[in-house]
């Protein structure tokens, strides 16, 4: 982690799989890439997850994509999502494991 830089995946609503970028953590961030309230889906991996704007479905958000998760459940979204990893101990937001940038995501994608 870059300072208080995440490596994350940014998938925009559109985009085709998205793209790694360092983000800095902070609550204002998060809410501006998802555009309003976040929602963080957690993988059952509890090794990333998945971040959405909560109201997405509700308030109209375009259909994003669907993510198969690693337990194989397919979870669709709406809006812009942000994909980070989570701390050991599952407090707060690290860097997105290496293993599950954009070789693993592009097969997990609909």
């Amino acid at each position: 982690m870059e300072g208080d830089k995440i490596r994350c995946i940014i998938k925009r609503e559109g985009e085709g799989i998205g793209h790694v970028t360092a983000v800095s953590d902070r609550l204002k961030n998060w809410q501006g890439h998802v555009g309003g309230m976040v929602e963080a889906v957690t993988d059952p991996s509890r090794e990333f997850v998945i971040l959405c704007n909560e109201e997405g479905r509700l308030i109209g958000l375009p259909y994003n994509c669907t993510v198969e998760l690693t337990d194989g459940r397919l979870v669709p979204f709406f809006g812009d999502i942000v994909v980070v990893g989570i701390s050991e101990d599952g407090s707060e937001f690290a860097d997105l494991p290496e293993k599950y940038t954009r070789k693993w995501w592009m097969g997990r994608i609909q």
